[in-house]
C-alpha cells in the first residue's frame, strides 16, 4: 500500500439502463435483467437507447445545454454525476486543482446538410463550387463549435469548473484506454493528486452509426447477446449511447478528505496487436500476463463489442483460462464506443466494493462463487487496440 495508489472515489454512469452508480449496480446484479433496445428507428439496426435524462440537474443553464450537441450534453452530464459521487462537484477547491482526460470522438455532423449536399451532387457536376456555396450558406458557426472534440472537456470545466491540465484522446475504444491508463500514470508518478477521466457516445445520429457500418461492424436482424452473435448477419455491433466518468485520487489525498473508497486501479496495460497477421490471441495474453492476473478465479468485466473476428479471438482466449469467468456487459448496455473502458472500470469497480460478483448477463457465461478480491476489466477493441486494468478491494 502506498500513498500514491490510484483509488476510485466516483462513479458516474449512464446508460439505457437508466443513471447512476447505484441504478446500474441494482440491476445488473441481479438476474434476468433485460436489455432495452429500439430495433424500429435504425432498421435494420438495433441500438439500446438513451433514458430520460433531465439535463437541468447537471447543467443548470440552459444556455449551456443549447450550445452542446447530444453527446457533449451527455458527458458533462455524466462527468457531473461522477463529481457529485466523489463529494467534489460543489467543492470549488477541488475542482480548480483538478486535472482531466477524455476520451471524445469527432462530434456530430449536421444531417440536414449532408443530405442537401448529397441531393444536390447528384445534379450538378462543379462539386468544389456547390460545397463552397453550402459551406457559406448551410452551415452554422457553432457546427463546427460542436464536432471539436476537445470541447467536451471545455464544457465540462465551464459547466464544473473543473479547470486543472486537460487532454482528449481520439480513437475509438483506445481512447477510453488511453485516457484510464494516462490518468493513473499521472497520480502513481506525483503529477496529479485527483482527476476526472471519462467518454461518452451517442449513437442515436445516422451519422455515428455509418462510422460501424462503413466496415460492416453492425449487427443486422434480431438481437442477440453478445457472445451469441457469431454467424449472425451482420458485423456483430449494437451500439448503445451512454457515458461513464470516473474520480481518480491517490490513496493519500482521498483519506485526507475523508473520502470514500469504491477500490483501487492496479496495473494498466494496453496494446495494438497485428490482427492482419492473427496476432491477437498473443496480444490478449501478453496483456494478462502484464497485469499479472490471479489464477486462482478471477470475474473479468468484458467490454467485448460483438465484432466478430475480435470477441471470437478474446472468447477464445478466456475459455482457454479456466480460472476466469467474463460477463459481457454490451449486452445489456450495447457498445459505448470511447467510454467502453471507463465503463468497464466502473462496474469492475462496483463488483469489488460491494463484494458480490455479478450473475452471467447471458446463458453461457460462467458462474462465479469464489472470492471477490480483484476483477479484471477489459476492452478488445472492435478494429484495433486492446486494453486491461485490474481492479482490486482498497483495503
Amino acid at each position: 500500500m502506498s500513498a500514491r495508489d490510484v483509488v476510485i472515489t466516483g462513479i458516474g454512469l449512464v446508460s439505457s439502463l437508466g443513471e447512476g452508480a447505484d441504478t446500474h449496480w441494482q440491476k445488473l446484479s441481479a438476474s434476468g435483467t433485460k436489455p432495452v433496445i429500439d430495433a424500429e428507428r435504425f432498421a435494420p439496426y438495433t441500438i439500446h437507447p438513451l433514458p430520460e435524462i433531465d439535463w437541468s440537474l447537471q447543467i443548470a443553464k440552459r444556455g449551456d445545454q443549447r450550445q452542446m450537441e447530444t453527446w457533449q450534453r451527455l458527458g458533462t452530464y455524466v462527468a457531473g454525476l461522477a463529481l457529485t459521487d466523489a463529494g467534489i462537484k460543489d467543492n470549488e477547491d477541488l475542482c480548480a486543482t483538478m486535472d482531466m482526460v477524455v476520451a471524445a470522438g469527432g462530434g456530430e455532423r449536421d444531417v440536414a446538410v449532408d443530405s442537401d449536399i448529397l441531393a444536390a451532387s447528384v445534379q450538378r457536376d462543379d462539386f468544389d463550387v456547390l460545397l463552397n456555396e453550402k459551406l457559406t450558406t448551410e452551415l452554422r458557426p457553432t457546427l463546427f463549435l460542436a464536432q471539436l472534440s476537445n470541447l467536451l472537456a471545455g464544457n465540462i470545466s465551464i459547466v464544473h469548473k473543473v479547470t486543472g491540465s486537460s487532454r482528449t484522446f481520439m480513437g475509438e475504444e483506445g481512447a477510453g484506454v488511453s485516457a484510464i491508463e494516462t490518468a493513473a500514470a499521472r497520480i502513481r508518478s506525483g503529477q496529479s493528486t485527483h482527476m476526472l477521466v471519462g467518454g461518452a457516445f451517442q449513437t442515436e445520429h445516422p451519422d455515428m452509426l455509418l462510422g460501424y457500418e462503413l466496415a460492416g461492424y453492425l449487427h443486422r436482424g434480431e438481437w442477440k447477446p453478445v457472445w451469441q452473435r457469431q454467424g449472425a448477419e451482420g458485423g456483430g455491433i449494437v451500439s448503445g449511447s451512454g457515458g461513464a466518468f470516473l474520480v481518480l485520487e491517490s490513496r493519500e489525498h482521498a483519506k485526507k478528505r475523508g473520502q470514500r473508497i469504491y477500490a483501487t486501479l492496479g496495473p494498466v496495460a494496453s496494446g495494438r496487436a497485428r490482427r492482419g497477421k492473427d496476432e491477437l490471441a498473443a496480444g490478449i495474453g501478453k496483456l494478462l500476463d502484464t497485469i499479472d492476473a490471479p489464477e486462482n478465479g478471477l470475474l473479468a468485466i468484458s467490454g467485448a463489442s460483438g465484432a466478430h473476428k475480435a470477441t471470437a479471438t478474446e472468447k477464445a482466449v478466456i475459455d482457454a483460462r479456466t480460472d476466469i469467468a467474463a460477463r459481457a456487459f454490451s449486452t445489456l448496455t450495447g457498445h459505448l464506443k470511447e467510454a467502453q473502458f471507463p465503463f468497464a472500470v466502473a462496474l469492475a469497480a462496483l463488483a469489488v466494493a460491494n463484494s458480490a460478483a455479478y450473475p452471467p448477463f447471458e446463458a453461457g457465461e460462467k458462474a462465479f462463487d469464489g472470492p471477490l478480491k480483484s476483477v479484471l476489466a477489459t476492452t478488445i477493441g472492435y478494429h484495433h487496440f486492446e486494453g486491461m486494468a485490474l481492479v482490486s478491494a482498497s483495503d
